[in-house]
């Protein structure tokens, strides 16, 4: 058993937390049991992975299937585990996982998500759960965005973020009119802008294209969409939430997906 705060894989790991860290080892932290249970689920593969006495007790059969599949499995006491991780209260196991080894977007698609610099983490993990939850198969983000392996994006999607296929990208105009041609509609949201979210064809393959929280999107993504939309706001109410906005748009593609007439 680990007890030492000073072991190398303990130093290893607590670098993971930053941004810094996780390029210069091309590796991320995965904590809590539901994050390492849904890698487990989709065969992400795992590096190493360190739990507590406590924990092993309460998942055997998770253990001894990490004893099975994961390269290097670590006993650690509470007070290590609590030094590697980013929580507050971790629940007794965190894991170590390779970067680059998720799908990215593949075309043709039905329903798919451009997000240009959103900042927060816990707004882009709220978004990947909704996303995953209302059928977007795929999602483009700037690479001026926080990052995609931050550990609060991950916990915030509710380990939805490795059942949708994503990729960072430089230039996402050029995507837009990938999909364009692809026969999808753009569709942006503008706080100005003279249709409403609801008078849209959403049966149509649709990309949303949203921004950041405070800006919206950039001259360049409002120029390329197709359609420009606003989600209407009681008086006094600046903006939604980015990943509330989406999911208003979302639905209101779901529910157009199930009537006959998307005006009703």
């Amino acid at each position: 058993m680990l007890t030492s705060r000073q072991n190398p894989l303990v130093k290893q790991v607590r670098q993971l937390q930053g941004a810094k860290g996780r390029q210069a080892q091309q590796q991320f932290l995965l904590e809590g049991t539901h994050l390492l249970e849904e890698a487990l689920a989709v065969n992400h593969p795992l590096a190493v992975v360190c739990g507590t006495e406590d924990w092993r007790s309460r998942h055997p059969d998770l253990w001894q299937m990490l004893e099975a599949q994961t390269p290097r499995l670590e006993l650690v006491s509470p007070e290590v585990l609590a030094t590697m991780a980013t929580t507050v209260n971790p629940d007794g196991v965190l894991a170590v996982a390779p970067l680059g080894q998720r799908s990215i977007p593949q075309f043709p698609l039905r329903r798919a998500i451009i997000l240009e610099t959103i900042q927060d983490p816990g707004n882009l993990g709220t978004l990947i759960r909704t996303a995953v939850a209302a059928g977007v198969e795929g999602l483009w983000l700037s690479q001026d965005s926080v990052d995609l392996y931050h550990p609060k994006v991950l916990r915030a999607s509710a380990g939805q973020w490795f059942r949708l296929p994503m990729a960072l990208v430089p230039d996402l105009a050029t995507v837009v009119q990938t999909a364009q041609a692809q026969g999808m509609q753009a569709i942006a949201t503008a706080p100005t802008a003279p249709q409403t979210h609801w008078q849209i064809d959403w049966r149509r393959p649709s990309l949303v294209v949203l921004g950041n929280e405070g800006a919206g999107l950039s001259p360049t993504l409002l120029a390329v969409a197709d359609h420009q939309v606003r989600i209407p706001l009681a008086p006094g109410v600046e903006s939604l939430n980015v990943a509330i906005a989406a999911a208003v748009l979302l639905y209101e593609g779901q529910r157009q997906d199930h009537v006959s007439d998307p005006s009703a």
